[in-house]
């Protein structure tokens, strides 16, 4: 299974634009390496939008929470991904939360020196369409999900995802480290959490996966597949 996290990499080294000097030929050279802990946050709503993130190591959720004080988490984001991105097209200020899922290390790079970038790369205005076009599109794909499917069939299509973007294949099996809680997959799956656990108790009772706090283990992935057609 090809890992999709890095598909916008082919024709950019956008991990060189972020984390490395060699190209920052404007006067607001600001690039920056951050390393944040679990459960720290990059930044919170209403804090000025001037930066643009890109993953090093670890994993961001980005989120917002409505006014009766629910969390919603609207993506999970891994290695190499790049996030802040509406900064660009006018974004002033957050409207979302950014939190580390785990110890994470991010390089950022102003807004204003990504303009500059882009002006004389243009390969890298379309990297940029092309994230945001993606976001959109996997937006729509999840609203249609919601709309369409029930809550058993968006969990494990949620944890089918999760193998192709962030699993590691182990023999015929596949690992995800770093593993979310039930509460944050119900958020993501908009389902409760009594409803997750009670799916992956049962995936777990037929060998099909197995988890702890820090991991998941998917032991048969052709089956765990066609669970979404029973």
């Amino acid at each position: 299974m090809k890992n999709s996290t890095f598909w916008y990499l082919e024709s950019v080294d956008v991990a060189e634009i972020f984390c490395d000097n060699k190209i920052a030929a404007s006067e607001d050279a600001s690039n920056s390496h951050l390393k944040l802990k679990k459960n720290e946050y990059v930044y919170f709503p209403d804090e000025t939008s001037d930066l643009i993130y890109f993953i090093t190591e670890g994993s961001i959720k980005v989120g917002t929470t409505n006014d009766a004080g629910k969390q919603i988490t609207k993506a999970i984001l891994n290695r190499g991904e790049v996030f802040g991105e509406l900064a660009i097209i006018g974004e002033d200020t957050h409207r979302d939360f950014a939190i580390a899922l785990a110890d994470t290390e991010i390089c950022t790079v102003s807004v204003s020196q990504m303009k500059h970038l882009m002006k004389d790369h243009g390969p890298l205005s379309m990297f940029f369409m092309k994230l945001m076009g993606s976001k959109v599109l996997q937006m729509e794909k999840r609203l249609e999900s919601l709309v369409f499917k029930d809550s058993k069939t968006r969990i494990l299509e949620f944890i089918v995802d999760q193998v192709d973007t962030r699993g590691q294949q182990v023999g015929y099996e596949w690992v995800i480290r770093n593993q979310l809680t039930h509460q944050e997959i119900a958020n993501i799956c908009a389902t409760s959490r009594q409803t997750v656990t009670t799916l992956l108790n049962d995936l777990r009772a037929q060998n099909i996966i197995t988890f702890d706090r820090r991991r998941m283990l998917i032991r048969d992935l052709d089956k765990l597949k066609s669970e979404m057609n029973v």
